[in-house]
Parts: C-alpha cells; sequence; structure tokens
C-alpha cells in the first residue's frame, strides 16, 4: 500500500495556517477520492480507501509537528508499508508560494517534522511533496508566517495550491513518482502571471 503523511499541527488554532499544508492536502486528497472517514489510530488521524485500484492510507500524525516520525513509525510497524512507500506532504518557506516540487528524497532542510521521521524510520529515501509557503513579506517574523492565518488573495491561493497538491498525490498513486514530478516541478506557481496566461 501507499501511506501519504501529512505533516502539520493538531487544534482549531493551527487549522488554516500554511504549517498545516501537509494535513490540508491530505484532507482535500482524502475529499476528492471519497476515502473512509478519519479513525484515531497511530498517534493521529488515519484513514484508507483504493485510488486507482490502489491501496492507500492518509495519515495526519496528531504528536506536533517535532515529534510526526513517532506515528510514522508506528503506522509503518502495523501497516503492509515500507519507507519507500512513504509520500511525505509539508510546507516549505524556501519555496515560492503556490509552488510545489517533489522528490524521491533528500536530507531535512531544517524542517523538524522531517528530521523526526528520517530518525524515526532510519531513512531518507521516502519521495516528499513540499508545497511552497514562501518567505514572510516585510517585516513579519517567520513564526508568525508560518503559524499566522491568510487573508484575501494570500487564502485563496493558498487554497488552489492545496488543491494543487491533492492532484500531484493522485499522480503519484497511479501513474508514479517520474510522472508527477516531470508534470508539477514545472508549472509556474499558483497566480503567477505566467499561468494566467495559458
Amino acid at each position: 500500500m501507499r501511506l501519504i503523511v501529512g505533516l502539520g499541527n493538531p487544534g482549531k488554532r493551527y487549522e488554516q495556517t500554511p504549517h498545516n499544508a501537509g494535513f490540508l492536502a491530505c484532507d482535500r486528497f482524502a475529499q476528492r477520492n471519497h476515502l473512509a472517514d478519519e479513525v484515531r489510530k497511530f498517534e493521529g488521524q488515519f484513514r484508507r480507501g483504493r485510488v486507482g485500484g490502489i491501496d492507500v492510507g492518509v495519515l495526519k500524525p496528531e504528536t506536533y509537528m517535532n515529534l510526526s516520525g513517532r506515528a510514522v513509525a508506528e503506522a509503518l510497524r502495523y501497516l503492509p508499508a515500507e519507507p519507500a512507500d512513504l509520500i511525505l506532504v509539508f510546507d516549505d518557506m524556501d519555496i515560492p508560494a503556490g509552488k510545489l516540487r517533489l522528490r524521491k528524497g533528500g536530507g531535512h532542510g531544517g524542517h523538524n517534522g522531517i528530521r523526526s521521521v528520517i530518525e524515526s524510520t532510519g531513512t531518507a529515501d521516502f519521495p516528499r511533496l513540499r508545497v511552497g509557503i514562501g518567505r514572510p513579506q516585510g517585516r513579519r517574523d517567520a513564526t508568525g508566517h508560518v503559524l499566522g492565518k491568510l487573508g484575501g488573495t494570500e487564502q485563496e491561493r493558498f487554497a488552489e495550491t492545496i488543491d494543487r497538491a491533492a492532484e500531484a498525490l493522485e499522480q503519484i498513486i497511479t501513474e508514479g513518482m517520474e510522472a508527477a514530478m516531470n508534470r508539477f516541478n514545472a508549472m509556474p506557481p499558483v497566480g503567477s502571471e505566467e499561468e494566467e496566461k495559458r
């Protein structure tokens, strides 16, 4: 089976913040593909279903970001999945807002959630989908940027980016990582001038 893990923080306070891009992408993916309702399992919210004939699990760890690996390791112990079957979805400030970047593996890049997953699974060789949230504008600090609520056009762009992330997850499942990388890595950010000209 494939195991999609979205990184984020539990609780209403964080619900629609950029740092919860992983949770939001999981919810959108599950909605689009009519997966089963969530149940409390593996120290998080878990659901399961079939996408393109493939068994898929979706996990949102509720351990808070820095301990996400604990939930992932527990899920891998009980599910018919290996680390290579993982697809990790998370926010990334080093990628422009509205842009997706898919990779087959790599380091943690300073992201505490990824660091925790690498430490808990003992490998960095798992696919990941990074959702660009960009750097804070003006004098806003990084914490305020990732954990703050978005307004107006920022929120619209973020919602469209989450839709695109859910679509990318579908393509990874049904056509493979290579096909998804070729398509989504080449796309301009949501709302960019290049995209509007299409």
